[in-house]
């Protein structure tokens, strides 16, 4: 069975970090392009984040650039974003999701395979 799971969320003080895993069983990440995207209530699903399946493109989202680092384990078979110097408008649920094309997708709609989600608060 093909399944993605996130973890590595929770509540975290204005300016604290987290980092975000994304787990992968019954295939291997390695051959897949890997988003992160994020919802917040009462809005639509927009993407954080992206790495290649070769991990020579990265892509962020302006609203995360230079705070958020995408970066990817394959013999842990696990993608991770690392976000820094958070903000209450990054309070949102964190979905990974995997692309059979090797390339990132701006939307939603590129991937095939969805995590769970992980639950990420920032407030104080």
């Amino acid at each position: 069975q093909l399944q993605l799971v996130e973890s590595g969320g929770g509540l975290v003080q204005p300016g604290g970090s987290l980092r975000l895993s994304c787990a992968a069983s019954g295939f291997t990440l390695a051959y897949y392009a890997i988003g992160w995207f994020r919802q917040a209530p009462g809005k639509e699903r927009e993407g954080v984040s992206c790495i290649s399946s070769n991990s020579i493109s990265t892509n962020y989202a302006d609203s995360v650039k230079d705070r958020f680092t995408i970066s990817r384990d394959n013999a842990k078979n696990t993608v991770y974003l690392q976000m820094s110097s958070l903000k209450p408008e990054d309070t949102a649920v964190y979905y990974c999701a995997a692309s059979m094309h090797s390339y990132c997708s701006a939307s939603p709609r590129g991937y095939d395979y969805w995590g769970q989600g992980t639950q990420v608060t920032v407030s104080s």
